[in-house]
């Protein structure tokens, strides 16, 4: 299997393009400034983590934008703050601040001269929209936790883009699914036979920040830990 067999990068978004993690991290700033105990970053990242994925599972059709601020509310009694929904707001809005990856705008111009380039996010689309102008690229689909009514791993995510994709005239073996979750996206996408390619953003630290952990590890078929690396892996594909 080679980079170059592919026609299309169907792409997580937040933890594999845009630095979700420090996003959070300091979008959380002023509920963990208020905590008695000092939290580490993983640990804040972690709760998040929790939280999220439960509310995510209770409803599935609520945007994210609109979850958030639960997630922020459940975050503050877990950790004795008092909070006003006014701030669990604000915390909902802070996606669009959240920064790109310093790698992942070039990587996907260049990328773009060679494959389809599509978004799977758990994302809302007004959400999106900013960050994608922090990516600096056209995406030729965009699909969203919103447009679907679930949220990631849910197979219906996935079974969404499949379908989606064929009426595109791309076939699932022509898809090569790139993300840094292992929860997410790397263990559903196994269950749907997709190819997949890991970008591990975390290679230097431990745990799995915000995102849970998805148990027995799923399979994939090619690691780098940065989008400058896979695009550079695409160059030597080509030369080879």
């Amino acid at each position: 299997m080679k980079l170059t067999d592919f026609k299309a990068l169907t792409f997580d978004c937040y933890g594999t393009l845009i630095d979700w993690e420090s996003g959070m991290f300091e979008g959380l700033r002023p509920l963990t400034s208020r905590v008695g105990t000092p939290l580490s970053r993983n640990a804040v990242l972690e709760a998040h983590a929790r939280h999220e994925s439960s509310q995510q599972l209770q409803t599935p059709t609520k945007s994210y934008r609109d979850l958030l601020p639960i997630v922020y509310k459940r975050l503050a009694e877990e950790w004795g703050v008092a909070v006003s929904w006014n701030e669990c707001v604000a915390y909902g809005k802070s996606v669009r601040n959240w920064p790109a990856f310093p790698d992942s705008a070039g990587a996907l111009q260049y990328l773009k001269r060679h494959y389809k380039l599509v978004i799977l996010s758990n994302v809302d689309n007004e959400s999106f929209a900013s960050s994608n102008d922090k990516l600096q690229v056209e995406f030729d689909a965009i699909y969203t936790a919103e447009d679907v009514g679930s949220y990631k791993p849910s197979d219906r995510n996935f079974d969404y883009m499949i379908d989606k994709l064929a009426q595109l005239g791309i076939q699932k073996h022509e898809i090569l699914h790139t993300a840094e979750s292992m929860f997410h996206d790397h263990a559903p996408a196994n269950r749907h036979g997709l190819s997949s390619c890991w970008i591990f953003r975390r290679y230097d630290q431990e745990g799995f920040g915000a995102t849970m952990n998805p148990g027995d590890m799923p399979k994939y078929d090619f690691r780098f830990n940065s989008m400058a690396d896979l695009a550079r892996a695409h160059q030597d594909a080509l030369r080879g």
